[in-house]
């Protein structure tokens, strides 16, 4: 099981690299590594495991997190509207979506950032995404809301971006242009 000890921190370089495609279909390893990951949202979501463990509660986690150069991330979040949202992709990669943005009132943390950054990160209002599932197979996925920006978030990891990069550093609180605020 991954433990924030797993979890490289900001200022670490492969959290600002490109990562690496994952050959397809996914080797035992890889497999291995993304059902570590989707533990780790569970387990730090669950305040038992997580208080035991020590693990700071996350929504959504990219292999260049745990060390791993690799196109690999996991989400796993309950919406507004008592919906569980657990994406385990590989490979994915936006193919659509929409002009207006939408962007979390409550800002965005990250697991790798052990401080607040406070401001508003624009996102995509919905997105459509592609991706390999842990088996290999190919699936395509509609988002919006909070769902759609935790994929964007971790989409960001896998280029090298970290959340605060988007924020508007001479007004961390101005209202994206074209932009409504999402509830958790």
């Amino acid at each position: 099981m991954y433990t924030m000890d797993d979890i490289v921190r900001e200022g670490h370089p492969i959290l600002r690299q490109v990562a690496d495609a994952v050959t397809l279909p996914p080797s035992e390893e890889d497999q291995k590594t993304l059902n570590k990951m989707m533990e780790y949202l569970v387990n730090s979501q669950d305040d038992n495991i997580a208080q035991q463990c020590q693990l700071r509660p996350g929504i959504g986690l990219a292999a260049p997190q745990i060390a791993v150069s690799k196109r690999m991330l996991a989400v796993y979040l309950v919406d507004g509207k008592e919906q569980l949202h657990q994406y385990a992709m590989i490979n994915p990669r936006i193919i659509s979506h929409s002009i207006e943005k939408s962007y979390l009132e409550s800002g965005e943390g990250c697991l790798s950032v052990d401080r607040d950054v406070p401001g508003y990160v624009p996102r995509y209002a919905r997105i459509k995404v592609r991706a390999y599932d842990i088996n290999g197979q190919e699936f395509t996925i509609k988002l919006r809301g909070l769902p759609s920006i935790a994929v964007q978030h971790e989409l960001d990891h896998l280029d090298g971006i970290m959340f605060y990069d988007h924020i508007n550093a001479d007004d961390p609180f101005a209202v994206p242009d074209n932009a409504r605020s999402v509830d958790r």
